[in-house]
């Protein structure tokens, strides 16, 4: 078999390939791996100054994509800055770890062609060989990243109901208003998710409150692929909190993944998040892994 193939993509052609390389990967093993393809797909919603990038990917002789080393800037600027950097390392699950080591190895030399030096990097605690990989590299954990949680449809709760004056609806019952994403920081956020291929607007759910104004929302993914669905986001307005909206918001996504196919569901929070990691406990979310943030500079350490 030829040695895999290394290409640069970028925009949506950097997030289709992605998309492809981990649902590969999410059906070797069905809920290990840290990330979604919903989750990059949704980093497409937001213009980015890395979305021009060209990112490495490696594909194998059938042109399936075996490997990538995406860089996003989830900074506030416009402009090319390169100044918070996120890298995402994806190989298969059955990579071995001389191949793991040259990935990394080349993405960051790639990096740091391109002017980008320092960076982070989300990595499961269990995967050691990464993680000794980049420690090697110089990097050092930053602190917690996020817990990763399930949940098996067949267990998914009754949906409950929301409080008096408020009343839920799909993005796509409401196309005759702006987006309720929709912010200065967010040009265009809308037209960005119909690009996508796992975006559906009947998942895409709101709560509206008496003034028929956003209250909560919850956009819920499903990977018909991997028969896998995904919360990401969901937020409560800091006015309407307390009140079980995003409760209501996630076991309604829920009962609408089941329904379209959606075997198991996943959700991550922050580990300092106490409330949402007792909510999403409550409804049944079981976590599964958790990951560090690590941090470190793409130059090798010197001697």
């Amino acid at each position: 078999m030829a040695a895999p193939r290394e290409e640069r993509l970028a925009g949506l052609d950097c997030v289709n390939a992605v998309t492809t390389l981990l649902q590969r990967a999410r059906n070797a093993p069905p809920t290990k791996g840290a990330f979604q393809a919903a989750e990059v797909q949704f980093w497409w919603g937001t213009q980015h100054p890395t979305d021009a990038f060209g990112q490495l990917f490696w594909f194998d002789d059938l042109g399936r994509p075996e490997a990538a080393v995406v860089a996003t800037e989830f900074g506030e600027g416009a402009s090319l800055l390169y100044d918070q950097i996120t890298v995402l390392i994806v190989t298969m699950p059955d990579a071995s770890e001389d191949w793991v080591r040259h990935v990394i190895r080349r993405g960051l030399d790639h990096l740091a062609e391109a002017g980008i030096e320092t960076i982070d990097l989300e990595i499961d605690r269990e995967d050691g060989v990464r993680r000794s990989l980049l420690v090697d590299r110089g990097f050092t954990v930053k602190g917690d990243a996020v817990v990763q949680c399930w949940l098996d449809t067949d267990a998914r709760p009754p949906i409950s109901p929301l409080p008096d004056g408020y009343r839920s609806a799909a993005r796509r019952d409401l196309m005759d208003r702006p987006h309720h994403m929709t912010s200065p920081r967010r040009p265009g956020f809308e037209d960005r998710l119909n690009q996508l291929s796992l975006y559906r607007s009947d998942l895409d759910l709101v709560v509206l409150d008496r003034d028929d104004q956003p209250a909560a929302h919850a956009l819920f993914w499903n990977d018909p692929v991997t028969s896998t669905g995904i919360v990401e986001p969901v937020r409560t307005l800091d006015e309407h909190q307390g009140r079980g909206l995003s409760r209501h918001l996630l076991t309604k996504g829920i009962s609408l993944l089941a329904d379209a196919g959606a075997r198991r569901i996943s959700i991550c929070y922050e580990p300092d998040n106490e409330i949402s990691g007792h909510l999403y406990g409550s409804i049944g979310f079981v976590p599964h892994c958790r990951t560090d943030l690590l941090t470190g500079t793409t130059r090798p350490p010197a001697g």
